[in-house]
């Protein structure tokens, strides 16, 4: 029997309070006038990965305004794109796979806008997915996106090129999965033990396939390792020790096991109320 993650999750301290002295709170983009504060802020852009901006890509605006809400998601969904295992790994190659997978979403689906705030290429390179997702984390808030049926309120979905029912994904795409995902748990402060799932957890599909999927055990342990030493960064930028028991942790999702027919499955559900 599928068993629905819970949502929920405990009540955090305002992501842009700054404890005076020598405190500082761990994790999130934290921003405000003092001094200290920038420098955290510098440190933690230093940390983000290479992402590739919609106007990188040549995406069209959306038919209306996205729905951004004042709070962090509380899991990172990893999908797959359930389209061919291309050997083409440059950039203009991911370009357009962000431009195909918006005329899908767009034109096919009659959604406002690409479903995805994220998407990875074979070749390793990051894209900005739904409208205004880069600005949105960077504040600490949440482009709803459409993605994870019932889910998309809380969750943001990472979309990695390829079929990966029977194939393991590159290493390229791998280690810039690794790259995403620290940097969202370490703005979102996310424990990546409970936080990163794949969307067959959430929904009935077998997405991100069978290969990718039974990656994502090592897949939550690589965040951890990168996060630690993104930490240990921070720490010293900051004057104080951050570590990654500071972070909160969440309900666990089911990560069992699943045989279900391949499709990429549900992304929009009746208790979603844009797309």
């Amino acid at each position: 029997m599928f068993v629905r993650p819970n949502p929920g999750r405990p009540r955090l301290v305002d992501r842009r309070t700054v404890l005076r002295g020598s405190a500082l709170v761990a994790g999130g983009a934290l921003l405000g006038g003092t001094a200290g504060v920038s420098v955290v802020d510098t440190a933690l852009a230093a940390v983000k990965p290479k992402i590739y901006e919609r106007s990188d890509w040549g995406a069209r605006r959306p038919r209306t305004l996205v729905d951004v809400l004042p709070k962090p998601p509380t899991h990172i969904v990893v999908h797959h794109t359930a389209t061919a295992n291309t050997s083409d790994i440059s950039t203009s190659h991911a370009a357009a796979l962000s431009r195909a997978i918006q005329r899908h979403h767009m034109d096919t689906n009659g959604w406002n806008d690409t479903g995805q705030q994220l998407t990875i290429s074979r070749g390793g390179h990051i894209m900005e997915g739904r409208d205004k997702s880069l600005p949105a984390i960077w504040d600490g808030r949440h482009v709803v996106g459409a993605h994870t049926a019932n889910h998309n309120s809380h969750t943001i979905g990472i979309e990695n090129e390829g079929l990966y029912s029977s194939v393991t994904p590159p290493d390229e795409l791998m280690e810039a999965l690794v790259e995403t995902c620290t940097w969202l748990c370490l703005v979102y402060r996310l424990n990546p033990s409970e936080a990163i799932v794949g969307h067959r957890d959430y929904n009935a599909t077998a997405c991100p396939g069978d290969r990718l999927y039974a990656l994502l055990p090592k897949l939550r342990g690589n965040v951890e390792s990168s996060l630690r030493e993104k930490l240990r960064h921070l720490s010293r930028v900051a004057g104080t020790q951050l570590t990654l028991e500071q972070l909160p942790t969440y309900p666990p999702t089911p990560h069992g096991e699943r045989t279900m027919p391949f499709y990429h499955g549900p992304a929009v559900g009746e208790f979603d109320v844009v797309a």
